[in-house]
């Protein structure tokens, strides 16, 4: 896409120079231009004129594609950033639960109590299957 719209850009800034050139010679009134020749120069002009035209079509397709492509990327990096923002949403309060029991103090109540390791694990999967429920809940996932 940007070679041929450098292509096209190329084109404009080849075109626009010949037709003012071909303007000015259709507007001198010289020996050396007959007046027959004033007939060609119109028509030149005319297909420059058109050229014009077509090149400047070209470059607004070539734009719009080069925007499609864009927002293609763009939406598939969203993608990417939802589930690296839902994955650690989910994991960053198990870590958070996981770095507060694992601290080595004496005076912890839960360490005392012989079910307290399954009822953290149970409050981990808990938390992390609530979540991926809201998340489907509302179709983020």
């Amino acid at each position: 896409i940007y070679t041929y719209k450098r292509e096209m850009n190329f084109l404009r800034k080849n075109i626009t120079p010949a037709k003012e050139m071909i303007l000015a010679l259709s507007k001198i009134e010289s020996e050396l231009i007959k007046e027959s020749s004033h007939i060609h120069f119109k028509e030149l002009l005319d297909n420059i004129n058109q050229a014009i035209d077509t090149s400047e079509t070209y470059r607004e397709i070539l734009s719009d594609q080069l925007n499609i492509y864009h927002t293609t990327i763009s939406s598939k990096l969203n993608d990417v950033m939802k589930f690296l923002t839902i994955f650690s949403v989910i994991f960053i309060p198990l870590t958070f639960i996981a770095g507060i029991y694992g601290t080595n103090f004496d005076v912890l109540p839960e360490l005392k109590y012989e079910y307290s390791y399954f009822i953290m694990l149970g409050v981990m999967i808990i938390l992390a299957f609530g979540m991926l429920l809201y998340f489907r809940k509302r179709k983020w996932l």
